[in-house]
């Protein structure tokens, strides 16, 4: 299979099931968006690889993020139609799961007492700058939602992860024993 095929030329891009429809639609710029997330994350999960601290339960857990983010997408990428016939792919058991994950990473880094800046080490960087792409997405998605049906449950989902992959990039710095930039509003 080539991976050109030329049909996307004149500014419009095909729905799974053929649907086609223009590029420029708000339903392309959430899951694209989304996919942009997704493609930070796994930057993220590179930058973690090889590390002298433990980073097993990350890279599971993000890799499964990314696997859901994939759904995300593809629920927003079926017709409405076949939704109805097919049902949804992200439900709220995934919403529930990110909120599992961010208790967990909340117990281990020491409490908040002023706002830090996205950094530190590579790895929390990356999911910090895939953070502020999530909540992009969740805007999108929230216009989206005023004008088609879509998934209940993606809006909900964004909220969640822009939340883990905070508390994520925190447990990171925490882990590689790197500071957190602090602001000061001395």
């Amino acid at each position: 299979m080539k991976i050109y095929t030329r049909s996307g030329d004149k500014g419009e891009t095909s729905l799974i099931y053929g649907h086609r429809i223009p590029k420029d639609s708000i339903r392309v710029e959430t899951y694209g968006t989304i996919d942009e997330a997704n493609s930070m994350i796994g930057l993220g999960v590179s930058y973690l690889r090889g590390t002298a601290f433990e980073t097993d339960d990350l890279i599971e857990q993000l890799l499964i993020i990314q696997r859901e983010l994939f759904d995300l997408g593809r629920d927003l990428a079926t017709p409405v139609e076949k939704i109805a016939e097919k049902g949804y792919h992200v439900g709220s058991d995934k919403t529930a799961r990110l909120e599992t994950f961010i208790d967990s990473f909340d117990a281990e880094v020491p409490p908040l007492t002023k706002f830090i800046l996205p950094g530190g080490h590579t790895a929390a960087a990356a999911l910090q700058t895939a953070r502020t792409i999530t909540r992009r997405a969740e805007r999108i998605a929230v216009s989206l939602s005023k004008e088609e049906q879509v998934n209940p449950e993606i809006q909900r989902y964004l909220n969640r992860l822009s939340d883990y992959l905070f508390i994520a990039g925190r447990a990171i710095n925490h882990r590689a024993a790197v500071n957190e930039p602090e602001v000061d509003f001395s």
